[in-house]
């Protein structure tokens, strides 16, 4: 009985002590989440839409704090953590969602329908990529 008190006691401190996953399955949820608004970006009818949905892909990127953050926008990322970027945990997974936030950025300051739809694909693909 002693024993296998021990051997829970061990097993419960090396969980106690194991790294918890909360930022990578934040950061995770927060790509597939940005990666969809980027395609409902890149489906859009109108530039607007456009906008709006790059607008949500950016904020699930950056979070709150970030900068590019627009809290006029929705944020559908809001309970997944705080922001794609900054819970990532991997060097290469950060510079990947770093290039898919500058083709976001640059969507969201086209004028023209067609380039616009143009860097949310592109934008999309960079994300699906990334996960």
């Amino acid at each position: 009985m002693v024993k296998t008190h021990h051997v829970l006691n061990v097993v419960a401190g090396a969980l106690m002590l194991a790294p918890l996953p909360a930022l990578a399955a934040g950061a995770s949820a927060e790509i597939t989440n940005a990666a969809m608004h980027a395609g409902l970006a890149a489906q859009a009818s109108d530039i607007a839409g456009v906008h709006t949905h790059l607008h949500h892909a950016v904020n699930c990127l950056v979070g709150p704090g970030g900068e590019g953050f627009d809290a006029k926008e929705l944020n559908p990322c809001a309970n997944a953590g705080n922001g794609a970027i900054p819970d990532s945990t991997s060097a290469s997974t950060k510079q990947a969602l770093q290039s898919a936030l500058t083709k976001a950025t640059s969507g969201l300051a086209a004028t023209d329908l067609a380039a616009a739809q143009k860097d949310a694909s592109a934008a999309e693909a960079m994300l699906k990529s990334a996960k």
